[in-house]
């Protein structure tokens, strides 16, 4: 079964690369997406044993990574079949077997992320992650895209390479040990943590931060962020947001393991304390003002990677509430990127001052934005709300008084910079070209994005016993 789940988009995503059918490359997309969406429901309630000497595995902490991330690609697959068949010709079927496979591909190695339990099997599945998701980026093929993807690559593969000298030090930190298991496997390493070289194991920690949190889009290390999500294909922009992130975060989260096993939980606390708050500070800064509601939208992920590891920094609660607050972002950022693709499809223009009057030429879309946004501000009852008052609440409890005051200001100021966009793209007054136009609001278009709100609002009014037994035992391995 785990192996199904990376080869099957695997095999599929380079057999698209060939195929010279339009329908059948649509076909094929769905029907990845939901065969992997029922494999990875099944691991609810089956865990399969690990295969390849324990090298792929699903645990606690990569289940809901997993779950998300599946879910988040049937709904961007969904989306994706609405602007390829609506706009079947513009893009030939070459074009469209690139951007097919591409996407496989890239569900494939997102998935190995997830499933990874040797480190450097996930530094490979991270690489690979950046590029088969290069070529979506371009997908345009116009002279902003072009340079939005080389800053993508270039950026990120700086880090993996900092990422991959995290390992070489593990690997120094680890012989120390004179264990007859010398692995690199998760397990093998938290249970030699406590023998391993300390000096060696923090550096190693620091490069995982610093090279992991590149590709996870901390601040100062985010400028590849708001040009990839902004160039790329709306349905791009979500599985970027939604599900890449999450797979640069689960190596820190992995190192975290480690370091806590060794016994040196505290180490590292105030550097993850300070980058999330510092990732919140440029958001709040760059998103004042902001011209491109896609843009916008980029940031806004830099913000909210920034409270997942603020809270992680924290320790305890905030652990649970960063991990329950990645779950969270994903569905609401995923809303709003596949509204805006709604917008942008309809409006043709990613400026904010081009754009008025969603709710009366595109009612449902307009209640989507303005869903999205109060759920992306964490405004009650979201589920974003519950995680990120959980965070703010250990920092509480953890007397973090000055970081927690940082946080809720950060907060505001965000609420603010989005609030004058959102509501003025909303009940603006649309141009007459608009409402002669007579736009309708595609079924493919909207049914994503609504499925989306949903969960996102369950989850502020209810967490099912088994989803909430599953963050638990996430955020144990991590001390929480």
């Amino acid at each position: 079964m785990l192996s199904g789940l990376i080869l099957i988009p695997l095999i599929c995503g380079l057999l698209a690369l060939f195929l010279p059918f339009k329908n059948v490359l649509h076909f094929l997309l769905i029907f990845v997406a939901v065969i992997h969406v029922c494999l990875t429901l099944v691991l609810w309630n089956f865990d399969p044993q690990p295969i390849f000497d324990g090298c792929i595995a699903i645990d606690a902490l990569g289940k809901p990574f997993l779950t998300i991330t599946s879910l988040l690609f049937l709904m961007s697959a969904l989306f994706g079949l609405n602007v390829l068949r609506g706009e079947s010709h513009h893009y030939s079927a070459a074009h469209q077997g690139t951007y097919v496979g591409c996407l496989l591909i890239f569900l494939s190695t997102m998935t190995l992320v997830t499933l990874s339990q040797h480190f450097g099997l996930f530094w490979v599945a991270v690489e690979a992650t950046t590029l088969s998701s290069a070529p979506l980026i371009y997908f345009h093929r116009n002279a902003r895209s072009l340079e939005a993807t080389w800053k993508y690559l270039v950026i990120c593969s700086v880090g993996i390479a900092l990422a991959l000298m995290g390992n070489f030090l593990l690997a120094v930190a680890l012989s120390s040990a004179k264990s007859a298991e010398q692995s690199m496997i998760l397990k093998d390493l938290i249970a030699n943590a406590p023998k391993m070289a300390i000096p060696w194991l923090k550096v190693a920690f620091i490069f995982f931060l610093i090279g992991y949190g590149s590709k996870m889009g901390l601040a100062p290390m985010h400028t590849w962020l708001p040009d990839a999500h902004s160039e790329a294909p709306s349905n791009v922009s979500c599985l970027l947001s939604g599900a890449l992130l999450n797979c640069a975060c689960l190596g820190i989260l992995r190192a975290k393991e480690i370091v806590n096993a060794a016994g040196i939980a505290d180490f590292g606390q105030d550097s993850l304390i300070f980058l999330g708050l510092l990732s919140m500070a440029f958001s709040a800064v760059f998103m004042i003002g902001q011209t491109d509601y896609k843009r916008m939208l980029a940031y806004s992920s830099v913000e909210h990677m920034g409270i997942i590891t603020f809270g992680i920094g924290l320790g305890g609660a905030g652990v649970f509430g960063s991990i329950y607050h990645a779950i969270n972002h994903s569905l609401a950022k995923g809303l709003l990127f596949l509204t805006a693709g709604n917008i942008l499809e309809n409006f043709k223009t990613k400026a904010i001052a081009n754009v008025s009057g969603i709710k009366k030429v595109l009612p449902t879309t307009g209640f989507l934005w303005i869903a999205g946004f109060l759920a992306i501000t964490g405004m009650p009852p979201f589920g974003t709300f519950v995680s990120e008052f959980s965070i703010l609440k250990a920092a509480l409890e953890h007397g973090k008084y000055f970081s927690a005051i940082l946080f809720l200001f950060f907060l505001f100021v965000i609420f603010v910079g989005m609030a004058k966009p959102f509501l003025s793209m909303a009940y603006g007054t649309p141009s007459s070209h608009m409402v002669e136009k007579k736009m309708h609001e595609k079924i493919l278009a909207i049914i994503p994005p609504i499925i989306l709100c949903s969960l996102v609002l369950i989850g502020g009014l209810y967490l099912p016993s088994s989803v909430m037994k599953a963050l638990k035992a996430a955020a144990a391995l991590l001390g929480g």
